[in-house]
């Protein structure tokens, strides 16, 4: 049987359109896999597709050998938990209600006061326990995001005390966060693959990629068209082919982790 998540042949087609074609993946516990890519390369759509979310039109995806789609929903919900890109409500729950929905109905042997700690520990490594009154309707978009990573990293210690290993699965979680949180958020990601879970995240941002990926899987069209270490994966010619911009990939010192410098494609104009 094998460990982890996997998928063969993953296609997943809406009427005559492939958003995702012939994908064949395998998600390592323990590593941070990385996806980028340009808009529309089919990289959320892959995301929902490993998460169970959707069903694929071709292909097979599985945990630990098990199709996912033969796993109940409460075994599935200990098994992965999902950040998505952004997600509103209009009823006007607290943060920390938001938070402890990730807690619902999920984990075994768990009475009030664990789940507590649980939700005071979650709100905490997201720097959301300041937020845990307050009407979650009312916050900014990057609070909100610290919010619903709570929730998910409730989902995942409470699925803990049934499933061995998990998969956090993150749809650009830093696209909202200042600095301080991007980093922060990616640092509690990062703890939580030396423990085991897997990491799943799509990053817009090519130099957090660089800096916290184990595995870089760069999506175009549908396809993966590269993957591997980040060192190995990024340079020149991938930047500019597949995201349209001319801009070099340097190296620093220390691991070699490579770096994408930003430059102007218009030259010549005065500096003020």
């Amino acid at each position: 049987m094998a460990d982890g998540l996997y998928a063969e042949a993953l296609t997943y087609a809406v009427g005559q359109r492939d958003l995702v074609r012939d994908v064949a993946l395998s998600v390592t516990p323990g590593r941070i896999h990385v996806i980028v890519g340009p808009n529309g390369a089919g990289k959320s759509t892959l995301l929902r597709l490993l998460s169970g979310e959707l069903t694929p039109s071709r292909g097979t995806i599985c945990y630990d050998g098990e199709p996912v789609g033969a796993i109940p929903p409460w075994r599935l919900a200990a098994m992965r938990a999902v950040m998505p890109q952004a997600l509103r409500l209009a009823f006007p729950f607290s943060a920390g209600q938001v938070a402890r929905i990730g807690l619902d109905g999920i984990g075994r042997g768990l009475d009030r006061r664990a789940r507590d700690a649980i939700l005071a520990d979650s709100l905490r490594r997201a720097d959301a326990s300041h937020l845990a009154h307050q009407a979650y309707p009312t916050l900014s978009g990057g609070e909100q995001a610290r919010v619903q990573f709570a929730r998910a990293l409730c989902q995942l210690a409470a699925g803990r005390t049934l499933a061995q290993r998990q998969v956090l699965f993150l749809d650009e979680p830093t696209a909202s966060l200042d600095l301080r949180h991007q980093t922060a958020l990616l640092d509690v990601a990062a703890e939580l693959a030396e423990d085991g879970t897997a990491i799943v995240a799509i990053l817009h941002d090519l130099n957090l990629a660089a800096a916290y990926a184990d595995t870089l899987i760069v999506m175009q069209a549908g396809r993966i068209v590269a993957r591997g270490l980040p060192a190995a994966v990024l340079d020149d010619d991938l930047v500019a082919g597949v995201f349209g911009v001319p801009w070099p990939v340097g190296r620093v010192p220390e691991g070699g982790r490579p770096f994408i410098l930003p430059r102007r494609s218009v030259t010549g104009r005065s500096q003020r």
